[in-house]
Order: structure tokens, then C-alpha cells, then sequence
């Protein structure tokens, strides 16, 4: 998911979104210690979605503040 994308959720969506992504890196990292993952790329890409996420809310509360 690109920043720009991010940035035009409202902010429920982007909650949910985030509670989302953050679910999906428990079953990665949990797939990963079983040895089972298949796309071992797929983990730094949510890794990274997750980044994104957390900063486009700091950029908000920043800019209501």
C-alpha cells in the first residue's frame, strides 16, 4: 500500500487497516518460526505497510495539534 494511498483513509479506516496489517505480521513472523512461510519477501513488505501506517497517524495527531 503507497503513502497516498494511506494518507486518504479517514482515520477509523486507517485504525482498522492498521489492526489488520498488524495481525497479518503475527501469522508471518508465527509462519516463519514453524518454517513454513512460502514468500519470505512478503514479510518485509507488511513490515514495511506497517511503517507507513504508524507514520501517516503520527502525521496527523502532529498536524491537529
Amino acid at each position: 500500500m503507497k503513502a497516498s494511498e494511506i494518507r486518504e483513509l479517514s482515520d477509523d479506516e486507517l485504525a482498522h487497516q492498521l489492526a489488520e496489517t498488524q495481525q497479518e505480521m503475527f501469522n508471518l513472523r508465527m509462519q516463519k518460526s514453524f518454517g513454513q512461510m512460502e514468500n519470505p519477501a512478503q514479510l518485509r513488505i507488511v513490515r514495511r505497510d506497517l511503517a507507513r501506517m504508524k507514520t501517516v497517524i503520527r502525521e496527523k495527531e502532529t498536524a491537529s495539534s
